[in-house]
């Protein structure tokens, strides 16, 4: 006797993340000889810092292959805990106990979401955002509220949007600074005026801050920096971006202690704890302090450049509504004049500049914003500015 598969209710919604469809994609053209250009996938291009790759190779030769804690090796946690207690007054009391390192960001996002929300809860989405927030609230059983925007202040979402959004079963908000997949960043103004709301309200805020380093016009600040207290706060960090880290897969969360027992014991049941060998390496990248930060400025630096130089391609089409990124690597712009009245121009758009012009892009239909795509710049400069010419080229013959 056979079975067919039948999902369980578990993921019954659970949808495929498009960002690693379209790379996937990508690369299968690729592997078929076609010229590619791949502007989805929000991966930095740079190696990883010497000085980390060679603690890593370090780690091995030291034998540190073995089983660690659950919540990570203690050094790692007390340097999370010490980077973040330079933030302001309420983050003086931060020590180790309040770290919970995982596999990677994304999981530390995961554990908050399942160990926080459950079925009957709501949890608000500023709109557009990355894929997987809205997956990871459903896998938890609770409902993510899209949260829209507003396109004349670079997408960002207000207080007030959030409260008209919000009913008796909003149980917290998912907010990421700078935005994937927009580039824009809060200010501490606007910041802190959306965590306060969230504190008066009892809702619990998730802070996804993984691109925090990557800022261009100041620096973005922390929720830890401007939260009125810490008591309904989850900030989220890792090595991946900044770093250019992501294959290590280490990331941490901060949390009110009670919570963060409750995700070392879920992650003890889930994957147990982050590989040994990364968690000494990201030691040395959150420890030796000068070296990382003269990596991330260089980083930094070429991420700017990239940026400047195709918006000086977007800046011949200023019809063309773009946000104008000031952190992350992205850009983001509305394309549904190529395709009017289309229920996801964004996804016909990208589909379009991959089959004809061999560019890979993201769909905005991901982020829930179908009229838009992202294209990301952690890509060499040239290959940035020619994807940006052809896909600003395409938008403008459709268009007519």
């Amino acid at each position: 006797m056979s079975l067919e598969f039948s999902p369980s209710s578990n993921i019954a919604l659970l949808r495929e993340s498009a960002t690693i469809a379209v790379s996937q994609r990508a690369k299968a053209l690729k592997a078929e000889g076609r010229a590619i250009i791949d502007l989805g996938a929000g991966e930095p291009d740079f190696d990883t810092p010497a000085f980390i790759r060679e603690a890593g190779k370090a780690a091995i030769d030291a034998g540190h292959s073995h089983y660690t804690a659950t919540e990570g090796i203690l050094p790692l946690r007390a340097a999370v805990a010490e980077m973040a207690r330079e933030y302001g007054p309420i983050t003086s009391s931060l020590v180790a106990q309040d770290v919970v390192i995982s596999n990677g960001s994304k999981q530390s996002l995961f554990n908050a979401c399942f160990c926080l929300f459950g079925p009957g809860d709501e949890v608000l989405i500023p709109t557009p955002a990355w894929t997987s927030y809205y997956e990871m609230v459903q896998l938890a059983r609770a409902t993510p509220v899209v949260v829209m925007g507003d396109p004349a202040n670079e997408l960002k979402v207000t207080p007030a949007m959030l409260e008209a959004a919000a009913t008796p079963r909003t149980r917290g908000v998912m907010l990421n600074s700078p935005c994937n997949p927009t580039g824009a960043v809060y200010s501490a103004d606007e910041l802190g005026e959306l965590l306060a709301l969230c504190h008066a309200r009892g809702w619990w805020v998730i802070a996804d801050e993984i691109y925090r380093r990557i800022s261009f016009e100041h620096e973005t600040p922390s929720a830890l920096q401007v939260a009125p207290a810490l008591d309904n706060l989850v900030v989220v960090d890792g090595v991946a971006k900044a770093y250019a880290m992501t294959g290590w897969r280490v990331g941490w969360s901060i949390a009110p202690r009670a919570l963060t027992k409750a995700m070392t014991a879920f992650q003890s049941h889930a994957t147990f704890h982050t590989a040994s060998v990364s968690q000494y390496a990201a030691l040395a990248a959150l420890t030796r302090r000068g070296e990382a930060d003269a990596a991330i400025v260089e980083m930094v630096a070429q991420y700017r450049a990239r940026r400047d130089a195709a918006l000086r391609v977007f800046a011949g089409v200023p019809s063309l509504p773009l946000i104008r990124p000031a952190g992350a690597f992205y850009f983001y712009f509305d394309v549904s004049a190529a395709f009017p009245g289309h229920p996801e121009a964004g996804s016909a758009f990208a589909a379009r500049l991959l089959e004809e012009e061999g560019v890979a892009i993201v769909p905005g239909a991901a982020f829930r914003t179908p009229d838009w795509v992202r294209v990301s710049y952690a890509s060499p400069e040239h290959d940035v500015v020619e994807g940006v010419t052809r896909a600003v080229r395409l938008w403008s013959d459709l268009k007519r």
